[in-house]
């Protein structure tokens, strides 16, 4: 699986777009905060063009293969799947003015940076399994919307490259789940 990040602006101030999954998909992850893609299709070349058609279905966004600026590290999902993260800058954006599927997505938003990078605004949650520690993932606060799991350990990672002096995780990666 792969799911684009994209890097946007909104009025000029630099952001990450993400998406509120629709409350009418099956699974554990309906209403979740994420960014836009999914499994891969076999007529995708690579995750790269993964990340860039589910962006397109949920979202109607192009997103042109030049505007990729890398993958990021693979992350393990709770099915020991690994999903690759494809960051892109997609330019100025307008969140509202963008038409999901409502199939898919219920809701699109932005973030700004400096928002994320606000110690206020970053957490851990904190995980137990049969009344022991097990695992820590960091959450993000105080936007319209939770971000936390499999998104916000990529958000982390996003900040951690895109911002290194202003962003330092606060936990040990040891801390973090393997898989």
């Amino acid at each position: 699986a792969a799911v684009l990040v994209p890097l946007c602006s909104v009025r000029g101030v630099p952001a990450l777009l993400y998406t509120l999954r629709s409350m009418r998909l099956s699974g554990s992850h309906k209403g979740d905060v994420s960014f836009p893609g999914g499994k891969c299709d076999p007529t995708d070349q690579d995750v790269v063009h993964t990340a860039l058609r589910e962006t397109h279905e949920e979202l109607g966004l192009s997103v042109p293969e030049e505007h990729v600026w890398g993958i990021l590290r693979p992350v393990q999902n709770r099915q020991k799947a690994n999903v690759v993260p494809v960051l892109a800058g997609v330019g100025p954006v307008d969140p509202q003015s963008l038409r999901p599927n409502p199939e898919e997505v219920d809701e699109v938003f932005a973030l700004p940076l400096a928002h994320l990078l606000q110690a206020q605004n970053q957490g851990y949650t904190h995980f137990c399994r049969r009344g022991h520690f097990s695992y820590t993932l960091p959450v993000f606060l105080h936007g319209p919307h939770r971000v936390w799991g499999l998104t916000a350990i990529i958000t982390e990672f996003t900040l951690q490259l895109l911002a290194p002096g202003a962003y330092q995780p606060r936990l040990a990666s040891s801390e973090r789940p393997l898989g």
